[in-house]
């Protein structure tokens, strides 16, 4: 945890099957939620919503491959159902079951590092550290 109370790059990572395979620069999250509305016959309005399913989105930049993931030779195009850590000062949020929708790659050669990931997760657990 970073000692000023704000994330850093080893506070935001990627884990897949248990072992962190990347560190985060920065992240922004957006979650939507649909709903329906529900109608009653001879009502003008509808008589109540029903909320649909939460979608996250993750944006992530400046995404970092860690030496444990270099040395497996993880193909990041390929992974899938990894998991999302942001450690806060009072906080851990987790994205869970998360699937890549972009991936857009800058780096030198014999790097890994990719300029912006965007990620859509099945699921946002918040707990308390």
């Amino acid at each position: 945890m970073s000692i000023a109370g704000f994330p850093t790059s080893s506070d935001i990572y990627l884990e897949a099957d248990g072992v962190r395979v990347a560190v985060v620069q920065s992240y922004s999250a957006r979650t939507t939620r649909g709903s329906i509305a529900v109608e009653a016959f001879g009502e003008p309005e509808p008589v109540a919503t029903v909320a649909g399913q939460a979608v996250h989105v993750i944006e992530l930049s400046r995404f970092y491959a860690t030496d444990e993931a270099i040395r497996d030779n993880i193909d990041f195009h390929s992974l899938s159902g990894f998991s999302l850590v942001i450690c806060k000062p009072d906080k851990k949020i987790i994205y869970t079951d998360c699937q890549w929708s972009a991936i857009q790659e800058s780096a030198e050669i014999g790097s890994m590092v990719m300029e912006k990931v965007t990620l859509v997760a099945s699921r946002r657990i918040e707990t308390g550290v």
